[in-house]
């Protein structure tokens, strides 16, 4: 791809010198020296590469620093480092929740804020954690749940499944969780595959001021799950909901004399198991190992995030996506962590931040599509509430366009860090993202992370600096898929991540890393906009048509191809009420071929009534695509795998009107 100009963008926000000097990253960097003559000057790019340059120096340091509680410890930090198949701490036992659980908070400490949209609230300390935890192991133990056994759950983001993951956990069984909101087939296509022995589920939920019943669901999910021993019912909608055949929650967690105790695994046991996004076939199943996320979560929380004790951590998530696994994680550097249950829009947009206020919230996550929504509504939370404790709002789910950095720091609060942030499903955590040492410029990713050996190739894998190229990983993580489930050759987690560059993980991204180190995501590389021989990422025009106010949401297809080297460009609309196609058209014609270029500029507009999307948000370019070349939809994507299938019939429309 092509050159991007360089000069740097406006500074919205600059470490304070003595905060950052006083941050757990300078600490490490501090320890790094005085304990193993570790010299890597005082930028944060001189530590970064030393982080890549010696991987298993800085994870074994990474493992001592935090005082990773192995009960066998490795002889090295690692072994055989190729890719894939690198072998972290051959040799360690540990376990994930000890972790969790017996870290740094006391037993009085505030460990979680669960609030749900209709105003039910719940607070747990850590001591109270400990206690429910200890119980709810002990009843999975009288279910029969031993070692390597999976457990699953359909439910929301509430203290039951949180406890009702640290006690799996524990027990060295491996977890796998989807929201309630998933449809029947989308829940069935990941857990069949697992093979679960126990299913914990609601009887329903609370979303946008309504309450839905899904005992319907678990009764057809249950009958295509042949290996479950026993079903788990959380009463969530209704206090004496009832399953036919199920244990209630009480019975569960009945038993609370048995102390709470924890399993050692091998460093890379399975921990859970998360999805790719399934627009294609059956969901992979992701696997990873307790090691690995307990050392790449303690990294990114502390030394990044910055989160230290008492510090109340909030991301908006649900448990089908891996920022919940992710935000429990928090437990393991003492944080208060704030689940929330319900829509982020209800009673209107302004919900969470109200919450941000009321529970004094200090990192404040949540996605760049709320923000966007956010900035198009005109909210002015920072006017309007006390956000002076709010210190980081932490963005992910899709590139954050320039203009909402500028709506945070302007309708939020000058003082935040904006952490944008960018990673996966695959390694569950952020590889780009912020650091308290590193400035936040507009419309930019601050840094690379720690061990982290992020670069941009071009076709023939030259690395790249201030030029588009694939986002690829040079070096092992430890967070790194163990495997794939049903995959024991391996030749499907090759297939996703090697095949282009062997050795190297390409991810999927175009991304631009700068000479400062900073970064930018230009969205899916498999989607991109190729015209004239001009490559541009779907991010670049997003930011230039969602900058309308006439327009709630777009999609864009380039359907050029190799069978159709010089298809057409097509832009698909979802216009805010009152506006119309052909007022709205000509200055976006005018906007695009000024901001991008001519080439840039679509053959066709189409208004739609929505954007197709996955059950996480992410728009459906590449299975449109597929769609409107004249892939049949069942074969494009799975209707399961959609937060809403009926917005493809447009496109199966126009696909059969183009044949």
């Amino acid at each position: 791809m092509s050159a991007v100009k360089s000069d740097a963008p406006r500074e919205l926000w600059t470490p304070d010198p003595e905060q950052a000097s006083q941050s757990q990253l300078a600490a490490f960097r501090s320890w790094l020296r005085d304990s193993h003559g570790v010299e890597v000057g005082d930028s944060y790019d001189d530590l970064w590469r030393w982080s890549v340059d010696e991987p298993a120096r800085f994870w074994g340091a990474v493992a001592e620093y935090f005082d990773v509680r192995f009960h066998q410890r490795a002889g090295q930090a690692l072994g055989d480092d190729s890719m894939p198949g690198a072998q972290w701490f051959p040799g360690a036992t540990l376990n994930y929740a000890e972790h969790s659980l017996a870290g740094p908070a006391g037993a009085d400490d505030l460990a979680v804020i669960f609030v749900r949209e209709d105003g039910l609230e719940e607070r747990l300390t850590y001591g109270e954690l400990r206690q429910a935890v200890a119980a709810a192991r002990a009843g999975l133990r009288r279910l029969g749940v031993r070692r390597g056994d999976r457990v699953v759950a359909l439910a929301p983001n509430c203290p039951q499944s949180l406890v009702a993951f640290l006690a799996t956990a524990s027990l060295g069984a491996v977890w796998s969780s989807c929201s309630p909101d998933f449809g029947a087939r989308a829940v069935a296509d990941r857990f069949v595959q697992i093979e679960p022995t126990v299913l914990i589920t609601v009887d329903g939920y609370h979303y946008g001021g309504r309450r839905f019943d899904i005992r319907s669901t678990v009764d057809g999910l249950r009958a295509q799950l042949p290996t479950l021993r026993a079903t788990v019912l959380v009463p969530y909608l209704e206090a004496d909901a009832q399953l036919a055949g199920a244990v209630p929650w009480s019975e569960l967690v009945a038993d609370t004399s048995e102390e709470l105790a924890f399993e050692p695994v091998p460093f890379d046991h399975p921990l859970w198991v998360l999805y790719s996004s399934g627009t294609t076939g059956l969901p992979k199943g992701i696997v990873h190992g307790h090691g690995g996320i307990v050392l790449e979560h303690l990294k990114v929380l502390a030394l990044h995030s910055d989160m230290r004790q008492g510090e109340r951590f909030f991301w908006f998530t649900t448990t089908g996506w891996m920022m919940w696994n992710y935000l429990i994680s928090g437990l393991m550097v003492g944080a208060t962590i704030v689940l929330y249950d319900g829509s982020p829009a209800h009673p209107d947009l302004g919900t969470l931040w109200r919450l941000a206020e009321r529970l004094g919230i200090s990192y404040f996550g949540t996605s760049a599509p709320y923000v966007q929504s956010c900035l198009k509504e005109g909210l002015r939370p920072g006017d309007q509430l006390d956000l002076s404790g709010l210190r980081a709002i932490g963005s992910t789910g899709a590139p954050l366009s320039p203009e909402g950095f500028d709506w945070i720091m302007d309708a939020v609060g000058g003082h935040i860090q904006i952490c944008s942030v960018s990673g996966g499903t695959d390694l569950c955590t952020a590889f780009v993202g912020a650091a308290p040492e590193v400035p936040v410029w507009q419309g930019e990713i601050s840094c690379r992370m720690l061990g982290a050996a992020v670069a941009a190739y071009d076709e023939l894998g030259n690395e790249l600096v201030d030029e588009v190229g694939e986002l690829v990983i040079v070096k092992p993580m430890p967070s790194m898929p163990v495997f794939f489930w049903n995959d024991p050759s391996g030749e499907r987690l090759r297939d996703a991540y090697y095949d282009t560059y062997p050795g190297i993980w390409r991810h999927g991204d175009w991304i631009r890393v700068t000479s400062r180190g900073s970064c930018v995501i230009y969205g899916r590389s498999d989607s991109t906009l190729n015209r004239g021989g001009v490559r541009m990422g779907t991010s670049e025009f997003y930011r230039v048509v969602e900058g309308f106010d006439d327009v709630l949401d777009s999609l864009v297809i380039d359907t050029s191809g190799a069978s159709s080297p010089d298809g057409e460009l097509l832009c698909f609309l979802v216009l805010a009420p009152g506006a119309s196609l052909p007022e709205v058209e000509p200055a976006l014609r005018a906007a695009l071929r000024a901001e991008l270029s001519p080439r840039h500029v679509p053959d066709r507009f189409f208004a739609v009534s929505d954007v197709p999307r996955t059950l996480n948000g992410k728009k459906c370019e590449v299975p449109v695509k597929k769609i409107l070349a004249g892939v049949a939809p069942d074969r494009a994507v799975s209707a399961e795998a959609l937060r809403n299938p009926d917005a493809l019939g447009v496109f199966v429309q126009l696909a059969a009107s183009r044949a």
